[in-house]
């Protein structure tokens, strides 16, 4: 491991919050927490996440789920297209994937409502599949790490060559966590702690 691999995961250890998505490596609770957190404080989703899953167990109960049901277990959280698209992800899992969610990042992609970030945390967190994650908080915190002027399109190859070398191979999803972490608890827009 590099220092600064070492320096992340050793912050994270120390630091990471306990939130429910982190108890599992279920793949379909944290494909929720993934799909409720997009755009959406954490803070904000802890109770919806736990109604959902008391609601919604399963990616069968989701795929049968009536309108009704699903957008009232969503009511509140905000871009109601997500929770239709995860419904419509959860059937093309139960009729292309025999209800298993893939593990890799390349089939993950092929669903509903699922992109490059969303693709490379599931296959992380849940499949230990080592592949990084680059979201607003991550490209914020590898400009200031790696000097980058922006976000251009050279600046984002250069963070995703980083990240790609950096990622932990055993641990990637806590690489990836470490990383989100440290963009929301320290690594702020304005005045970082």
């Amino acid at each position: 491991m590099n220092s600064f691999t070492t320096e992340i995961l050793h912050w994270y250890y120390n630091n990471k919050k306990n939130f429910p998505w982190r108890n599992t490596k279920n793949p379909y609770k944290i494909w929720v927490s993934e799909i409720m957190l997009q755009q959406t404080q954490v803070k904000t989703v802890i109770p919806f996440y736990n109604k959902w899953l008391k609601n919604f167990p399963t990616i069968y109960d989701v795929a049968n789920s009536s309108d009704e049901d699903l957008f009232k277990s969503w009511e509140g959280l905000g871009y109601y297209n997500r929770a239709n698209n995860f419904r419509k992800a959860c059937v093309q899992v139960i009729s292309s994937y025999d209800g298993h969610i893939p593990k890799n990042k390349e089939d993950l992609i092929m669903l509903k409502g699922i992109g490059e970030y969303t693709s490379s945390a599931i296959a992380s967190i849940a499949f230990n599949k080592p592949n990084h994650v680059v979201d607003g908080n991550v490209k914020r915190i590898m400009t200031r790490v790696l000097c980058l002027p922006d976000t251009s399109k050279e600046s984002l190859k250069k963070i995703n060559i980083f990240l790609a070398k950096h990622i932990d191979q055993k641990h990637p999803g806590d690489f990836n966590q470490a990383l989100m972490d440290l963009g929301r608890e320290i690594c702020k827009p304005k005045k970082p702690l």
